[in-house]
């Protein structure tokens, strides 16, 4: 493991995220929030500390000074570490907290795009505050090393390596062949999505800040709000339908919006994966609709409304709410706790298992089962009409085992700490799946900042292991990893 390679990374990525913190500073100019000291100060700290570990770090380039596997997976792991903490630096020092834990959470469940806050009264915060809040939602979503990797050229020796790492795919898909190519194509589709979201949304009568706060918390699929009754506090169909669409789109594996602009317009219905979330996201919807029609909405067109925006934010892992899910009747409230695991399209910028791991998962069972009928069969499980390797076919089996074991161990300890069954489940569920509420004292009308110290330290390392899909991070925990 060369060090300094994994610090002159890590030092990189913390000028940059220096230089975004310049963003919410001229907010802060112009709003005159008295902010502005908060971000001088983090910006200096964090341009500082990230100067240093580029200057230690320095060296003569050789022929085989490249980034390697285990190089570029401790790269990522350890960054998405460090600008959690650098990025709850303007958190830590505003007035709306009082303790480094609680700022880290919020920090970490930004760029996780995780939503899970412990603001207890959000609107009083100063506007740059709360923007910084969702522009590191937005950061996050498409990943800060990967936006690295399309403007710092010099990051891509060896870059495919943290790429990968960053991005962790069931089925590799790289848009181009080369590296750089490829992440800009993932951020100009981003960037263009989310701009056209917040002229919908200022259209329809949000102020030009809410429209990009909420714009920058969406697409990412992060759920932060400027508000704290989220989408609620508008109790406007036109914007919850207008979020509910470009939610669907977050949702949606990126390479396929690339296709379609390049004129493949049944991109979307060839891709066995969209299929299948579309599909189970509109079946899902119906059945909340008509488990809540009568017994919660009496109208049908309301129970279909707070019915589509609650299944596509939960299975799309975005935590926006309009509605309090956890009074819907039990069915529903059982729906949306499997949207929670099941998540969104591989290659989007939603959380969960995904949906192409499920698919593979669900073909893999029936391969069993036909070949204790068939012994002597040889089939192969195929996706968008491609073989799937042993050595994938291993990985998807691994880490949806990984997911679950992780799930129930974080939810043991949460409960050792003194949380009930029903907010410990729900409190790891969120975060591991990076939705942000979830059930019991944790859900859609209530926060994490009763959470134990520990609670919220765990709930963090929880959100990265979501956010990072779970390899990155723990295999750093694996001996046999350090070794030569």
């Amino acid at each position: 493991m060369r060090w300094k390679f994994v610090a002159n990374i890590i030092g990189i990525l913390l000028i940059f995220l220096g230089l975004s913190m310049v963003v919410p500073l001229m907010v802060s100019f112009h709003y005159q929030d008295h902010a502005q000291k908060n971000f001088i100060q983090s910006i200096g700290i964090t341009m500082i500390v990230g100067l240093i570990l580029i200057i230690i770090s320095k060296k003569k380039q050789g022929r085989d000074d490249y980034i390697n596997k285990k190089e570029g997976m401790a790269a990522v792991a350890l960054a998405w570490a460090v600008i959690g903490l650098f990025g709850a630096l303007p958190f830590y020092l505003s007035p709306q907290f009082t303790n480094f834990t609680d700022a880290f959470f919020e920090s970490v469940s930004g760029f996780t795009t995780t939503g899970s806050s412990v603001m207890i009264n959000i609107e009083s915060a100063g506007k740059s505050l709360l923007f910084w809040r969702c522009f590191i939602q937005w950061l996050g979503g498409m990943g800060i090393i990967v936006l690295s990797l399309a403007i710092l050229p010099f990051l891509g020796v060896g870059g495919i390596q943290l790429y990968n790492a960053e991005v962790p795919s069931p089925i590799p898909d790289k848009l181009t062949p080369r590296l750089t190519d490829s992440a800009k194509i993932l951020w100009v589709v981003y960037a263009s999505l989310t701009i056209i979201e917040i002229i919908f949304l200022f259209g329809g009568g949000m102020t030009l800040f809410e429209a990009a706060c909420h714009a920058f918390a969406t697409l990412p699929t992060g759920g932060f709000s400027p508000k704290n009754a989220s989408i609620a506090h508008y109790n406007n169909a036109y914007f919850d339908y207008v979020i509910v669409i470009f939610m669907l789109l977050a949702g949606i594996n990126f390479s396929l919006h690339y296709q379609m602009l390049r004129g493949k317009t049944l991109a979307f219905w060839r891709d066995t994966e969209c299929k299948f979330f579309l599909g189970l996201t509109f079946l899902f919807i119906i059945l909340v609709t008509w488990n809540t029609y009568s017994s919660v909405y009496t109208s049908l067109n309301d129970a279909f409304r707070f019915a589509s925006f609650q299944v596509v934010s939960i299975i799309t892992t975005t935590g926006f709410a309009t509605a309090d899910y956890e009074k819907f009747p039990g069915l529903s409230q059982i729906l949306l706790f499997i949207c929670m695991f099941i998540g969104a399209s591989a290659g989007s910028t939603g959380g969960g298992m995904k949906c192409a791991r499920i698919i593979v998962c669900f073909k893999y069972c029936y391969r069993e089962l036909f070949k204790i009928i068939h012994p002597h069969s040889i089939s192969k499980i195929k996706f968008n009409n491609a073989v799937i390797s042993d050595d994938i076919l291993r990985s998807i089996m691994g880490f949806l085992v990984l997911y679950i074991a992780l799930f129930i161990l974080s939810s043991i300890l949460l409960a050792c700490m003194g949380i009930d069954m029903i907010t410990a489940f729900g409190a790891v569920a969120a975060c591991i799946g990076n939705i942000g509420p979830g059930f019991g004292t944790v859900g859609p009308t209530e926060n994490f900042a009763h959470m134990p110290v520990m609670g919220k330290w765990l709930l963090a390392w929880c959100m990265l292991l979501g956010r990072l899909e779970i390899y990155t991070v723990i295999i750093l925990f694996i001996p046999e990893f350090w070794k030569k």
